[in-house]
């Protein structure tokens, strides 16, 4: 049985769950945390239009970088304008895209914003008339006037950021619960109850977007999936969640992950975290084409996917016995390349969350993640997660 009855539901109508399992994630509440009010939308509606509108007033063109011409005015030692090829106007570059064509001509762009806009310019200009690649891509958007939004090679594979947003409302509506994807609920830390029934606010959502990026986060928590029971026979409950990001002005690369979680915090932390994959995919020349046949495919298929086969691997873990004695638990670690001090944190700490020693491949998995949260640096937290994850997938 996968889908839990409503008898595991609180009172309160949020349901109890175990956080001293699987992985905390901080992917989400950097994010949360990073954001001003006018980054956060209540819907995915409301996003949508937003970077759709912006969109409809972009244009992008291929041009000759040695004809842009850079105008700085003595009078204003703050304004730096360009004037592209085909415009008539001069364009204003935002601190992004005078950062990108900075890097594009060799020239170091925090050195330069910190001259006066006539000699910024100059060292600009020359390294435009001498740039080595004859052609890069524009980005420019009109709103009021003209400015810059991004410089890039003239191969750069643009996805629109409202294209990631429209694939997303495919499946998830207006992620504000008219489908079974939703902005998430908040964990109860005082009783450990998760409720998924909470009002979507400006400190709530986690619905973003800048001009530099969107980042969408929703979960699929009004149906939790059991998987197992916990040692005091209650059951064990996931939901289903997934993030996706994207910029349209080459800040970052478009990916989505997907995972099982337990609880989502008030600040947006992830917890108890299983089965987490994610796809990436960089703005090459044939990004528009991958996306369309591989990510949001992919983000379908998770959307509308049974959890059978998760559930299946998390029980077939819980029953594979694989150690009995603490020479069984030692050597059992040790073989799966586990110094002697990892060996005996994992034993101990499965010790003390569960009040038992390790005895299936799902209590040492277990045990890896929970010693893997206390890691300060992130390369070897990530280590040793991706380790349990292939002790956990050989289970199955």
């Amino acid at each position: 049985m996968t889908q839990v009855l409503d008898t595991t539901r609180d009172r309160s109508g949020g349901y109890r769950v175990d956080l001293s399992r699987g992985e905390r994630i901080g992917r989400v509440c950097s994010e949360w945390f990073s954001r001003p009010a006018d980054e956060r939308y209540l819907s995915l509606s409301e996003l949508f239009e937003a970077v759709q509108i912006r969109t409809e007033r972009s244009r992008t063109k291929t041009v000759d970088s040695s004809a842009i011409q850079v105008e700085a005015s003595r009078d204003d030692a703050e304004r730096l304008a360009l004037v592209l090829p085909g415009c008539d106007v001069p364009t204003a570059p935002t601190h992004w895209s005078f950062g990108q064509l900075a890097s594009l001509v060799g020239a170091p762009a925090a050195y330069l914003r910190q001259l006066p806009a006539p000699l910024a310019g100059i060292n600009l200009q020359y390294g435009l008339t001498s740039h080595r690649t004859e052609q890069v891509k524009t980005l420019e958007i009109e709103n009021g006037r003209v400015e810059l939004r991004a410089v890039t090679g003239p191969d750069y594979g643009r996805i629109f950021d409202h294209e990631l947003v429209s694939a997303v409302q495919r499946i998830a509506g207006n992620g504000t619960g008219d489908t079974r994807w939703k902005v998430p609920g908040v964990l109860d830390w005082s009783t450990g109850i998760y409720n998924p029934r909470v009002d979507t606010t400006k400190d709530t959502t986690t619905l973003y977007a800048s001009d530099r990026d969107v980042f969408l986060f929703l979960v699929d928590d009004l149906n939790p999936i059991e998987a197992g029971r916990l040692p005091d026979g209650s059951p064990d409950l996931y939901f289903r969640g997934f993030y996706c990001w994207n910029s349209e002005v080459g800040a970052k690369t478009l990916g989505i992950a997907s995972f099982y979680l337990r609880a989502v915090c008030q600040n947006r932390n992830l917890w108890g975290v299983e089965d987490f994959e994610e796809i990436t995919i960089r703005h090459s020349k044939y990004a528009a084409a991958r996306f369309a046949h591989e990510a949001a495919p992919a983000l379908t298929r998770f959307a509308n996917s049974s959890p059978t086969p998760f559930v299946n691997g998390i029980t077939a873990a819980r029953s594979q016995i694989v150690a009995r004695t603490d020479d069984d638990r030692t050597e059992f670690l040790r073989k799966r390349g586990f110094s002697k001090a990892e060996t005996g944190k994992i034993i101990e700490r499965v010790l003390t969350e569960e009040g038992r020693k390790p005895e299936s491949v799902f209590d040492f998995v277990q045990g890896i993640t929970a010693v893997a949260r206390d890691k300060v640096h992130q390369d070897a937290r990530l280590d040793l997660e991706a380790r349990a994850k292939k002790l956990l997938e050989r289970a199955a």
